[in-house]
């Protein structure tokens, strides 16, 4: 299984940061970038008698009232059931995706990691207290996403995530181009 998940890594375009295997459990760290969000730190667990769990690291640790937080991860994990979101044992906010081992391949992976961060994409205006507290808006991303290739080649898994998908892929396309 190893040897699957670097190979399928490196044709969607993912290079982990990390690596570790223990006692039969693969990981792998990423740093990924949506289309608005960027550097997004996702952990890649797969125990083979489970399947794979994305792990994304959405937040840091909350220091707001939580009951405010807990009432609107509540909604999101109403409206996105494809994932979840929890809250890790320091209180950092986490988003969870899961796909079975028989399911597992490829494409399986490359979807299910498209849709975690068109999904951080959709609920970045969302979520701007916590990621820049004290800041109205969320900065503008620096350089184009590292992971176009990946939304190309994933439309139909984030279609309902991306309603300015044909916006930000041209934006995607004329920044690549001129590089």
């Amino acid at each position: 299984m190893v040897e699957r998940l670097d190979g399928w890594l490196v044709e969607l375009g993912m290079e982990p940061v990390e690596r570790a295997e223990r006692e039969g459990i693969i990981s792998r760290d990423l740093i990924l970038d949506g289309r608005r969000r960027q550097d997004i730190r996702m952990t890649l667990i797969v125990d083979e008698s489970v399947g794979l769990i994305c792990w994304v690291h959405y937040a840091p640790p909350l220091n707001d009232s939580f009951r405010v937080s807990y009432r609107r991860f509540l909604r999101w994990n109403d409206e996105f059931p494809f994932a979840k979101f929890a809250l890790s044992e320091d209180e950092r906010p986490v988003l969870i995706s899961e796909v079975p081992i028989e399911r597992l391949d490829r494409d399986a992976l490359g979807s299910a990691v498209a849709r975690l961060l068109a999904l951080c994409d959709l609920l970045l205006d969302d979520s701007v207290r916590w990621l820049w507290p004290g800041a109205d808006k969320a900065p503008a991303p620096a350089r184009p996403s590292r992971q176009a290739a990946l939304f190309d080649r994933y439309p139909a898994a984030i279609a309902e995530l991306s309603p300015a998908l044909p916006e930000l892929h041209s934006a995607d396309a004329r920044a690549g181009a001129a590089r």
